[in-house]
């Protein structure tokens, strides 16, 4: 017979407690990999769920933004387009802007919107903007088919460089995360930031080579302009199309841009995740 002090000294203690120090967590955050996916298709699902138009709303929105681009930027200010028809060089940039400004307006409220599950139950935190990011691919596979049905009508075939594509998707995705992961921890601590986020959107997307291409910005601001991680993916769009747009250090210098963008992102929010049920 074991005695009741025997069978004490052999339970096992669990200790639940923070970690200690600061880590930027990735092992856990692919851990959880299976909610990331979970909390991604709930995102597409509730987006057109009970709307009449659906998926078509992804076409019409860069449709009717390249229309209004080509009549004032492309008819009235005929703005240069190295040789490429207006409407197909604008919705180039416009397919990965799209996913951007996406990711600005919705993981900046992924956490506020997930509110319980933020208070109730433990999980890496990130995985809210991140999924709300990875749901608007679908809308970008959409007007991207739209890109090509577009550049078939216009009788322009991709060349090779269309295999670098991925890489320049990969630098949107990066830096949308990294800006969502700044707006999302911001707009926990202060909820005045939801209010500056249309404004914001707007003011990035002039400041980048949308609408125009980015040979317009005078060499003397060429550094601090290529900084913007949206130049270096809207000219790798058009280049890995079109065989046009900015040269190799641009695209360097954006590819650090968006690096610093994400990495600035990610520890900033690690540092402050920890307050996150407390304050929201």
């Amino acid at each position: 017979m074991i005695s009741r002090k025997t069978q004490h000294q052999k339970e096992a203690v669990v200790r639940i407690a923070p970690a200690r120090g600061f880590s930027l967590n990735v092992g856990e955050v692919f851990a959880y990999r299976e909610l990331i996916y979970t909390l991604t298709w709930r995102d597409i699902t509730v987006r057109y769920k009970q709307t009449v138009l659906g998926a078509t709303w992804a076409l019409l929105q860069p449709l009717m933004t390249m229309t209004l681009f080509t009549i004032i930027f492309g008819r009235v200010a005929r703005l240069p387009t190295e040789g490429v028809p207006y409407p197909i060089f604008a919705l180039a940039a416009l397919v990965p802007w799209q996913l951007f400004a996406h990711a600005m307006t919705d993981s900046s409220n992924s956490l506020l919107v997930n509110e319980r599950l933020v208070t109730k139950t433990y999980f890496p935190r990130m995985i809210l903007p991140l999924s709300s990011i990875l749901s608007g691919l679908v809308d970008l596979a959409i007007s991207f088919i739209m890109l090509l049905a577009l550049m078939a009508w216009y009788g322009i075939a991709p060349t090779f460089a269309i295999l670098t594509l991925p890489a320049f998707l990969l630098m949107a995705i990066v830096a949308a995360l990294g800006v969502g992961l700044w707006l999302s921890a911001l707009n926990v601590q202060f909820r005045d930031v939801r209010y500056t986020i249309g404004f914001l959107t707007q003011l990035w997307m002039f400041a980048s080579p949308i609408a125009y291409p980015s040979s317009l910005v005078p060499d003397r601001f060429r550094l601090i302009y290529s900084l913007n991680p949206m130049v270096g993916v809207a000219e790798g769009f058009r280049w890995a199309l079109f065989g046009v747009g900015s040269s190799l250090a641009v695209l360097l210098i954006s590819l650090t841009g968006s690096f610093i963008v994400f990495l600035s992102g990610w520890i900033y929010f690690r540092r402050v995740e920890s307050s996150f049920a407390d304050v929201i």
